[in-house]
């Protein structure tokens, strides 16, 4: 099994837009979060990509179609992570219940930017409901507060270990610690960020876990993330 880091983008911080890989040794393609929409434009447009940076392009760069994958995890649906989930009809989207029904419902009203990628009626969802392994070796783990029903991904990989993708739950470094850590401007629920970053920090000892964090600038170059350079 083998795990790819992909920079699909930079935010108004200097923060990378990240996408995952998983490709299992049975050939199963799994991506989790699809980017910025490509379609944005004007004053909507607050992450950069550059023009090897969309996920189509990343895929190419392993030698994927957006046709080859067969799961999509989405972590949440902020449009700088579901911005082109409108790519991959073919394949089967895993999402946490209580996120879906509510971004269905308009919450957050951010989520609306990216809609017209996610809500459509050709893709295919399968709603989940708290901690659930995918597939072995790969576990969702819910972890809300950045908004209802966010979940982070638990890999087990054969040789580097386990990685936790810990998405928006912990953005960076600067919010490791569940009792000092900072709210980001677009947390919803304070006292569930606290008990979800209590949770991954803790779930990342107990695996010995290499955490990746959801927006650092500072962790990002200390990572494996060229397309022939990834964990395994």
């Amino acid at each position: 099994m083998r795990l790819h880091l992909f920079k699909l983008g930079t935010n108004p911080v200097g923060g990378p837009v990240p996408g995952y890989l998983v490709q299992t040794d049975d050939g199963t393609n799994v991506l989790v979060d699809s980017g910025f929409p490509r379609t944005a434009s004007g004053p909507r447009v607050f992450v950069t990509v550059g023009p090897d940076e969309g996920v189509e392009a990343r895929l190419a760069a392993v030698g994927l179609r957006p046709a080859d994958i067969a799961l999509v995890v989405c972590t949440h649906l902020d449009p700088d992570h579901a911005g082109n989930h409108d790519l991959f009809p073919d394949a089967e989207f895993v999402i946490q219940r209580g996120h879906y029904e509510r971004a269905k419902a308009g919450v957050p009203a951010r989520l609306e930017m990216a809609r017209a990628a996610w809500d459509q009626p050709r893709l295919k969802y399968r709603l989940v409901d708290g901690d659930t392994e995918l597939l072995p070796g790969v576990d969702l783990v819910e972890s809300p507060g950045h908004v209802e029903g966010h979940q982070s991904v638990l890999v087990r990989l054969p040789r580097t270990g386990a990685v936790l993708l810990a998405g928006d739950a912990i953005p960076s470094g600067e919010h490791l610690d569940p009792d000092a850590r900072a709210m980001t401007p677009f947390d919803v629920n304070e006292s569930a960020v606290r008990a979800s970053t209590r949770k991954l920090v803790a779930l990342a000892k107990a695996e010995d876990a290499l955490l990746v964090r959801g927006h650092d600038a500072q962790q990002w170059p200390a990572l494996r993330t060229g397309p022939d350079d990834c964990y395994e």
